[in-house]
């Protein structure tokens, strides 16, 4: 087991609840715990059982608070070392003292994700387990939450744990073979042996990158621009798929002076909506900053919803908008459908070409659902399968998979090329090194410091 201090943290936000817990873990968390509690003596409970008492101010020998305190010894913890938990009173007051009392026996405050950390550095779980918690954390929905479960319980690892010891029984092999050359034939069957290891993990690859973009759709969400000239109706979209009133909606041109950002769920599927300023010429300062930005918003979307109104005639405008996302993702959306009809829809057709088009009247609530459904074919076919498949949703994770899939292609070229064996395995071993960072048993201790650090405080 890693030797450590004892540390400890909030590890409930901040603010009123029922409930707040302070967290401990490390070999004293017992005993400091016990410095400070009356009630049963906790070096005799039972391990994983919680007990009433009362917290001491040892300086003042009054209770500080009144609390449940849970016993759990190691290595049956999360962090493989013995952990208390101190549920207190969820004001902010009495959390916070409740620490300071912790604090001023001995215990560490903890650093962001060190909970997470030790159950990593312990054996707990790999990284890439580690890393499932935050996504866990952070899930925008109920799809995004069940591939962090997935990932949590091992079935990203269990994968790649079999891709590292089936190309490291094929490397030794081959060692093996070349070291003792006593048969014509060995040079033969190692090569045919490699092809056919190399190919075989090379699919296994192929396969979790094709649908790593959707993993990471469903993690961070599709960045989704909502662009169109004041007054189109920009800002009551964004109220109708967020279902609250976050942008203020006037008949006044240039209301929205900023871009307004929103996560919603659109049937599994997050939504990243950014409700930008009208892209128009204006002489108004501020308006033209909210302008520029919405004209980078645009660049960093993953889809556009473009708004039209069914009311007024294509201007300029529109037309000039209609270049500016050529080649990009986008919906066309035409609002205000409940209006007598000016637009063109012909017009509109030949300008989109192959894009969606969709009709609504969002003074009526009507043309969301036919709008939902046109999100989710763009990105999913309007089908999510997150039953048998393992997505693979972190962009460390993609980036050292196209690493490992070109060095396996490095090796097979030089299989096809009739390279000397030893040559062909320094590729293998470089595959097997990167795909031994994703689940970090080649990872280097910055780059394990450094993803810990985005954790949370008390996780």
């Amino acid at each position: 087991m890693f030797e450590t201090d004892t540390i400890t943290a909030i590890s409930t936000p901040i603010g009123e609840g029922a409930i707040s817990i302070v967290r401990l873990s490390g070999p004293d968390a017992i005993e400091i715990t016990s410095k400070i509690y009356k009630g049963k003596d906790l070096h005799e409970v039972d391990s994983h059982t919680i007990h009433y008492g009362k917290i001491i101010d040892p300086e003042t020998n009054d209770v500080a608070e009144e609390v449940m305190v849970t016993i759990m010894r190691g290595p049956k913890t999360f962090t493989r070392e013995d952990v208390v938990e101190i549920n207190c009173h969820g004001g902010l007051v009495s959390v916070k003292r409740v620490l300071e009392i912790v604090l001023s026996q001995g215990a560490r405050l903890a650093e962001p994700g060190e909970f997470t950390k030790r159950a990593f550095l312990n054996g707990r779980i790999d990284l890439s387990q580690a890393e499932a918690v935050m996504d866990l954390i952070r899930a925008k929905t109920d799809k995004a939450m069940n591939i962090a479960l997935k990932q949590m319980d091992g079935r990203l690892s269990s994968l790649i744990k079999r891709y590292r010891q089936s190309l490291l029984e094929t490397v030794a092999h081959v060692e093996v073979n070349i070291d003792y050359p006593e048969y014509d034939d060995v040079e033969e069957m190692s090569h045919e042996m490699m092809k056919e290891k190399t190919k075989e993990v090379h699919a296994e690859i192929e396969e979790l990158l094709r649908v790593a973009k959707q993993g990471k759709i469903l993690r961070e969400g599709i960045a989704t621009a909502i662009i169109g000239r004041p007054n189109v109706g920009k800002s009551s979209l964004l109220n109708a798929l967020v279902q609250e009133n976050k942008a203020i909606v006037t008949d006044i041109p240039g209301t929205t002076r900023d871009i307004i950002e929103e996560y919603v769920n659109v049937r599994g599927i997050p939504l990243r909506l950014i409700d930008t300023a009208g892209i128009r010429e204006t002489e108004d300062i501020v308006e033209r900053i909210g302008v520029e930005r919405s004209r980078q918003a645009l660049k960093e979307a993953d889809l556009i919803l473009f708004v039209l109104n069914y009311n007024e005639e294509l201007s300029e405008e529109d037309l000039r908008l209609f270049e500016v996302i050529k080649g990009l993702e986008y919906i066309v959306i035409i609002n205000k459908t409940d209006l007598t009809q000016k637009l063109d829809i012909e017009k509109v057709k030949e300008l989109v070409e192959d894009k969606r088009i969709v009709s609504t009247s969002l003074l009526k609530e009507e043309g969301i659902d036919e709008l939902e459904s046109a999100i989710a074919d763009s990105f999913f076919a309007g089908e999510i399968d997150s039953g048998d498949l393992t997505y693979v949703s972190n962009a460390r994770h993609i980036q050292l998979l196209r690493q490992a899939m070109q060095a396996l292609e490095d090796a097979m070229a030089s299989l096809e090329m009739g390279m000397p064996l030893d040559i062909v395995q320094i590729d293998v071993t470089r595959t097997w090194e990167f795909l031994g960072e994703i689940i970090g048993d080649t990872a280097s201790d910055s780059l394990i410091d450094q993803l810990f650090s985005q954790f949370c405080l008390g996780k």
